[in-house]
């Protein structure tokens, strides 16, 4: 049975992200955790991140993440606890795990930066199942 955009809707997952410069050079790597909230073909997936509590008031405060609406790169998870890149934060046997490969595709030199001049991206799904040692 292959997945459908409407039944990723209250699944969790966990999403694994490698960002690279223009010339492929790894830049960062990073791991989200939460659960999927709302989907469009055109504006994609939205995920409600997992938190820490609010070390003042002990609430969370979830933020949304949005990937591509390709489902290409979901796999069905292990069981097990995955810890995330933010510290303290965790999720026990997620639904999927979700893996993307995120491509700068221009240069950006100091000026642009110091301007606040937007960046571009080019997202690639991996289509090899992750491997969870």
């Amino acid at each position: 049975m292959n997945l459908t955009l409407e039944q990723t809707i209250n699944k969790t997952c966990l999403i694994g992200l490698s960002y690279f410069d223009v010339e492929h050079n790894l830049l960062k790597q990073s791991m989200l955790a939460g659960t999927v909230t709302a989907v469009d073909k055109e504006m994609g997936i939205t995920v409600s991140l997992l938190t820490t509590a609010d070390k003042n008031t002990g609430t969370e405060k979830p933020a949304n993440f949005i990937i591509p609406a390709n489902l290409v790169c979901w796999f069905i998870a292990p069981k097990g606890d995955f810890h995330t890149s933010q510290s303290g934060v965790k999720i026990t046997n997620p639904d999927y795990l979700v893996t993307w490969d995120i491509y700068q595709t221009k240069e950006q030199d100091s000026q642009q930066q110091s301007e606040g001049q937007q960046q571009w991206w080019k997202w690639q799904p991996r289509t090899e199942a992750p491997q969870i040692g």
